[in-house]
């Protein structure tokens, strides 16, 4: 390494520490400025962390549970006493990535494992700096098409990306069709569910999934589909069907925790094993499948990896418990029609929650908030208490519920969102919970009150 370029990384280090102490002084929430600084400095300053990785850099990307998934898998590998370099904060673009590298990078080390996520449309790019060793792929789904445009879009931007580095690794959830084609001339290695059993209050995806074509053109059929296009899936035309499972699971999922039977062949010899995660969902269940998978791979034992699931907690806002003036909240994020209607669905008709719905539409949310009406709201049609909802587009979720048939006098809208915060919470009682789904923006707004 050139000492000028040595120079150069080592001041942007330092003026990026420099730039995120004064916000921490501050309280400010701007987990991208130190890595604005860093880049504007030096403009290579990502590249570093492949000169400073000793063992793997792991990148992970996908339309929805790529901050779950990175969290879990880089919590995995720290409760393997590994020193681990990770955006934890969600932050997965460009500078986000870079701000991860300026704060938690100790100057003049090594650390063993980089876990990063990354923004889908910024994959590419991140890949002009650095070698990952694999990349693990989430879903993909439609969301913000007037950020991303539609699936095929996005799916060749990873592309892209991957044939950038022709020995990356590519963890696959092979349940999703929109990835059957993505990285064929790349390592692969499946994971992904063989049965699906419900334990809880709330029903298995029931409504219709948006057709998905097959290379041939005919729309695929499904043995099992567990909810929107994921599932175990076919083509009746040419045959084609989904790629046969290194990772092997079997979920069970509860109300407020899932247990996941896994089976695969380390060294040929087929292996079962037990894993349970207090993470809320099937689509929790496939984050933690995913993590799992990738850390069997890479040579992390069970018992290490048990031990992590039951310490995790939840990173910023996805499935997030908290205790606020002795009252139990849930944060789960919404971003997209499918996400928003796998959280719809572990609410339905459940007394115990009272729920607050938050939309903004600003940039990081997306302006075009038509997605509401792609999301499952009916399964609020019978809901028996009152929804509040609030953020800059109340008003737009207020409509999308009367249409959905709920009762709108007992809708209740409150567009301050601090405000219906703590009414929402004042409404219920020690033993309930309420259930927060806010947009992005609106997540990083509670976040300042809340000091999440």
């Amino acid at each position: 390494m050139k000492m000028s370029d040595k120079i150069s990384f080592y001041t942007a280090l330092f003026a990026a520490k420099f730039v995120n102490y004064g916000l921490h002084l501050m309280k400010s929430s701007g987990t991208s400025l130190p890595g604005l600084m860093a880049l504007k400095i030096s403009k290579n300053f990502l590249s570093f962390l492949s000169k400073y990785c000793q063992k793997n850099i792991i990148t992970i990307t996908g339309t929805n549970g790529k901050t779950t998934t990175a969290g879990l898998l880089a919590h995995i590998l720290k409760t393997s006493e590994a020193s681990v370099l990770h955006n934890e904060k969600g932050a997965n673009m460009l500078s986000g990535i870079a701000s991860s590298l300026a704060v938690n990078y100790k100057p003049f080390s090594k650390f063993d494992y980089a876990v990063l996520e990354s923004d889908e449309a910024y994959l590419t790019k991140l890949y002009n700096f650095i070698n990952s060793d694999y990349l693990l792929l989430t879903n993909l789904f439609r969301d913000q098409l007037d950020r991303y445009g539609e699936l095929d879009t996005t799916a060749k931007k990873i592309q892209e990306a991957i044939d950038k580095n022709k020995n990356l690794k590519i963890f696959v959830n092979a349940d999703d069709p929109m990835l059957f084609e993505i990285g064929l001339k790349n390592k692969r290695i499946f994971y992904g569910f063989d049965e699906i059993t419900y334990k809880t209050s709330f029903q298995e995806s029931l409504a219709p999934a948006e057709a998905v074509s097959c290379t041939c053109k005919s729309d695929l059929a499904y043995e099992k589909r567990y909810y929107a296009h994921i599932g175990k899936y076919y083509c009746p035309t040419c045959g084609r069907h989904r790629h046969d499972l290194d990772y092997k699971g079997y979920a069970v999922i509860y109300d407020d925790y899932s247990e996941i039977y896994l089976k695969y062949k380390p060294e040929g010899l087929e292996t079962e094993l037990y894993f349970k995660t207090n993470l809320v969902g099937l689509y929790n269940a496939y984050n933690a499948l995913g993590a799992i998978s990738a850390a069997l791979e890479i040579g992390i034992e069970p018992e290490t990896i048990q031990k992590a699931l039951n310490s995790y907690k939840s990173v910023f806002g996805r499935a997030q418990k908290l205790s606020v003036k002795d009252r139990n909240v849930l944060v789960q994020l919404i971003k997209n029609p499918t996400g928003a209607s796998e959280v719809l669905r572990t609410v339905n008709q459940n007394t115990s929650k009272k729920l607050l719905i938050i939309i903004n539409d600003n940039y990081a949310d997306g302006r075009d908030v038509s997605w509401l009406w792609d999301t499952d709201f009916e399964l609020l049609k019978d809901f028996p208490r009152q929804i509040t909802v609030s953020g800059t587009r109340a008003y737009d979720m207020a409509v999308r519920l009367k249409y959905a048939g709920f009762d709108t006098s007992k809708i209740e809208v409150k567009t301050n969102i601090k405000e219906a915060f703590y009414h929402s919470l004042n409404s219920i009682n020690p033993e309930e919970q309420l259930l927060v789904m806010p947009t992005y923006t609106a997540l990083l707004e509670m976040k300042k009150f809340l000091d999440m």
